[in-house]
């Protein structure tokens, strides 16, 4: 997972931000370093892994709409880049269990992550249909989780 973890005051995860973000954040002194890559400095500051927020922020967006937006770096962030079909790891494309053509939509109960294998097998059909079998069912994951933490 690139990139550095931010927490906010009450060590709950918040979002990643890339190292850049992470030393301004320091610089204005609105974090501190909570874990550092060990022996590694940028500038005066230790190479941040993770960033506390020196002050509380409300997080009411996370909770207004309940679960997280579907993405695409979501999805493979949920099923840790594994073919919903094969198993093969490494996978980078998105497969529509209920194809597009169909009615089906982009949304974390109807998409998976496949190999490219699996996903030109499957085509515009449903799994059924194209005889092969979902080693897990999709799920919408929680914020911590796409967080990485």
């Amino acid at each position: 997972m690139s990139g550095v973890l931010v927490l906010n005051a009450g060590y709950e995860p918040l979002q990643r931000v890339s190292l850049a973000h992470a030393v301004r954040m320091l610089h204005r002194q609105v974090a501190v370093v909570e874990q550092a890559v060990e022996g590694r400095m940028f500038g005066p500051y230790p190479l941040p892994a993770v960033l506390r927020l020196v002050r509380y922020v409300q997080m009411r967006w996370r909770h207004a709409h309940g679960a997280p937006q579907w993405s695409r770096t979501g999805l493979l962030l949920r099923d840790g880049r594994t073919c919903a079909y094969c198993g093969a790891r490494g996978a980078d494309t998105v497969d529509h269990v209920r194809p597009r053509s169909r009615g089906g939509a982009d949304s974390w109960l109807n998409t998976v992550t496949a190999c490219g294998r699996c996903n030109n097998r499957k085509r515009d059909r449903t799994p059924e249909e194209a005889g092969m079998r979902l080693r897990y069912a999709p799920r919408v994951p929680t914020f911590a989780e796409l967080l990485g933490t």
